[in-house]
């Protein structure tokens, strides 16, 4: 059984603008932690004040103000607290150029020794992955929420932990479901593992077989999947 650790941090962030370049900096890092691909409710979530004016069309999408930030710390405050959370760590990121390009910035503006995200973690994109896994789609985090049926009714506006606690169900859904069993370490019990044992006892299970019409209407089924995407897992069973 394989026992290795594998440690994924979600993050997401929030920023006064569209661009590092223009001087725009963060104003929210949201991270959910993950290992061996359970949720483990550990987080890491903080307010920066970023030194400067947050531009109209960035507040219209995540609703930070600038009075509220007034009191926040600074980037410089959090980073050490940033770096061990996340520090070993893969980190899924819904379009990382974006997020990583804002992280290295900050940590540019550093003084002392310099250092980058991918000099303490692995990045593992979901944009690209999405793109890839379903070519023509929209890719966007409310896009595949609504493929892969995650409510996020109650995400009004952006924020940087729920954005990255929704991309974190998003990406467990995507990339093949919540676990694998063969991942489980040996000292939890199968009742956190969610595996569910049926009494030994039991009566022997009643088989409904399905009726002409109910089977005719499967088929029909089955060749619309096959003509809308060119190919239908059903029909290779039967080969």
């Amino acid at each position: 059984m394989n026992t290795k650790e594998h440690r994924q941090v979600i993050l997401d962030t929030e920023t006064t603008g569209l661009s590092p370049a223009d001087g725009h900096r963060i104003i929210e890092i949201g991270c959910v932690e993950m290992i061996n691909r359970r949720l483990t409710r550990n987080t890491f979530h903080v307010y920066i004040n970023p030194d400067r004016i947050i531009d109209d069309g960035a507040i219209k999408v995540h609703g930070i103000s600038n009075e509220f930030l007034q009191d926040k710390p600074r980037f410089e405050d959090i980073v050490d607290d940033y770096l061990a959370f996340t520090k070993g760590a893969e980190l899924v990121i819904h379009n990382a150029p974006f997020d990583v390009g804002f992280l290295n910035y900050e940590l540019s503006l550093l003084k002392g020794k310099k250092t980058t995200v991918e000099e303490h973690s692995s990045i593992f994109d979901t944009l690209p992955f999405a793109r890839k896994k379903h070519p023509g789609a929209r890719a966007s985090l409310d896009a595949l929420c609504k493929r892969y049926g995650i409510d996020n009714s109650h995400r009004e506006l952006h924020g940087a932990l729920l954005d990255a606690e929704i991309l974190a169900e998003v990406y467990l859904l995507m990339t093949g479901g919540q676990f694998s069993l063969m991942d489980f370490n040996a000292s939890v019990s199968t009742q956190q593992q969610g595996i569910i044992r049926l009494a030994a006892d039991r009566p022997k299970l009643k088989v409904m077989h399905c009726t002409e019409q109910e089977l005719e209407a499967h088929q029909k089924q089955l060749a619309m999947i096959k003509e809308s995407s060119g190919e239908c897992l059903w029909h290779k069973l039967d080969e």
